[in-house]
């Protein structure tokens, strides 16, 4: 077909991860581009990073995942996924091509610096500085080679002190794995409030500052990322109303890193009205119930270590005409932070209630398999939640699903309440329960069968250390699965700052928080 033919054709849409591999660290940072081969269909000659079609029903990071180990034998044993870039759509009528690129960004671990064994799809590969990557034909990379790199690589855009902010930031929300998703959003919130400050003298300030805070929303935790992202259009809202900004009007400055200091203080308030909810929700519910039988004892199941249920139980247990708190948490395995969330409550009860006073704690601590025996007879399961989808599914700690299905099983009337702020309702999305797993570090399930001397860990090395050959005829797979989600049919109401929320109230928070997230964010 002649050039003008296909320009003239309808364009047929393409989607495709783009995956650029790093190594190395500051001005030793360095990212391999690969030379593609004669053999493929497009873009022979070019310099480009790993890339590949979207197969149906594959998510772009699934996808991104397969290309690398079908193109360079890399897989999670030699690589990690360091970030991930937003979308974006241009057409090559050269082509006939409509392509979506969904760029990645992954780290090559050290000792794997030799492991890179490319396939028939190029002919050469070799370590580029990224601040030397362009798109003339000199460089002779493939079509928007730069915006693939710029939108993983986001030191392009930015000035030093902006970019380690970010940086920064994003390196405490990944490490963290003891705050729960409200004390991240506070780290996220704080995080962008420090870059903020460093772009007085960005002409494209208002693009960075968005740039950033999708970046510490997708790239920090996202699985705990719905917080962060409310937090983040609700103050860009804000941020908005006062625009244009005299960015050399120093007031004009300080209104805006104010109103960030605002949200943060806003924040502190939540968990007390979530207390607030809750103590009203069990004076109106389970109170009487008590009042008219013989029962003087309340009953809760809990797991993981929520700051929110953390705060809340103790103080609406204090606030009710009741002597007894029964109080079961599960330890919730690999870091046990069930365990860890029973002495804070220990300690919390403790100084409320002396030895001296009429209120009486027994407290008991399972294993999380013994799940149905911890049931037995609870008034209620209370959970957490890192996130809630637009139909009124919640995301919570690996453990909660079946806690919720042996207490519903052992004990029919129990009611399993949502405790958490309305920041956790996620934008609208059609495969809204559909997101990746946040698979974490394998040794952390490990450690405790080698301290403990389980018989043939040995065995077991490949999936904790990655250290058998990949030509072994077994491979052996550690999971370590931080989050799962717990239907909505199985949950019976949701308390948060605002009191109680049904699935249709979730419903409309859902559709707003998706409307903002694409105001903001859609055309960066």
């Amino acid at each position: 077909m002649a050039a003008h033919e296909i320009q003239n054709a309808e364009l047929q849409e393409r989607s495709v991860v783009s995956s650029f591999i790093f190594t190395g660290t500051g001005d030793s940072l360095r990212v391999a581009l690969f030379r593609r081969s004669q053999k493929t269909r497009s873009y022979q000659g070019r310099l480009a990073p790993i890339s590949g079609n979207i197969e149906k029903e594959e998510s772009p990071l699934r996808a991104a995942w397969r290309e690398l180990e079908e193109e360079t034998t890399l897989t999670a044993r030699e690589v990690t996924l360091w970030r991930q870039g937003k979308p974006f759509t241009f057409d090559d009528t050269s082509m006939g091509r409509h392509w979506i690129i969904h760029p990645f960004a992954f780290s090559l671990r050290p000792e794997a610096q030799d492991k890179i064994r490319t396939d028939w799809e190029h002919d050469g590969w070799g370590w580029y500085d990224p601040n030397k990557v362009t798109d003339n034909e000199i460089f002779n990379g493939v079509p928007r080679l730069v915006e693939s790199l710029r939108r993983v690589w986001f030191e392009m855009d930015m000035c030093s002190a902006a970019s380690e902010a970010l940086r920064s930031g994003l390196y405490q929300l990944r490490t963290d794995h003891q705050s729960g998703a409200h004390e991240l959003t506070s780290i996220a919130v704080t995080a962008l409030r420090n870059i903020l400050v460093h772009l007085r003298d960005d002409d494209d300030w208002w693009i960075t500052v968005r740039t950033a805070a999708w970046h510490l929303w997708k790239n920090g935790r996202e699985s705990m990322g719905s917080a962060t992202l409310n937090a983040f259009v609700s103050i860009l809202a804000d941020i908005e109303s006062i625009l244009p900004l005299n960015l050399e009007d120093g007031p004009s400055w300080e209104r805006v890193l104010a109103m960030v200091d605002r949200h943060l203080e806003d924040r502190r308030e939540v968990p007390t009205r979530i207390k607030e909810s809750f103590a009203k929700y069990l004076e109106d519910s389970f109170l009487p119930a008590v009042e008219s039988g013989s029962n003087d004892t309340l009953t809760i199941l809990t797991l993981s270590a929520s700051s929110t249920i953390r705060d809340c139980i103790i103080d609406a247990f204090s606030s009710l005409s009741i002597s007894n708190l029964d109080l079961r948490i599960l330890e919730s395995r690999p870091l046990f932070e069930g365990a860890t969330m029973a002495s804070t409550l220990l300690s919390l009860f403790q100084s409320k209630h002396p030895d001296s006073s009429d209120r009486f704690l027994k407290l008991a601590i399972y294993t999380d398999a013994s799940a149905a025996i911890a049931a037995s007879d609870v008034d209620f399961v209370l959970l957490g939640a890192d996130r809630i989808s637009s139909s009124g599914w919640v995301s919570n700690k690996t453990g909660s699903l079946p806690a919720v299905l042996s207490a519903k099983h052992i004990t029919p009337g129990v009611k399993v309440l949502v405790l958490c702020g309305v920041d956790k309702i996620a934008a609208s999305s059609e495969r809204e329960h559909e997101s990746e797993q946040e698979a974490n570090d394998p040794v952390e399930v490990a450690t405790p069968w080698v301290g403990s001397g389980v018989r043939g860990i040995d065995l077991l090395d490949e999936g904790i250390w990655g250290s058998l050959p990949k030509t072994a005829n077994c491979r052996v797979i550690v999971q370590n699965i931080y989050f799962e989600w717990v239907p909505a049919g199985l949950i019976d109401g949701y308390l948060c700052e605002h009191g109680f929320y049904t699935v249709a109230d979730i419903r409309k928070k859902a559709e707003e928080v998706k409307k903002n997230a694409d105001k903001y964010f859609g055309v960066l």
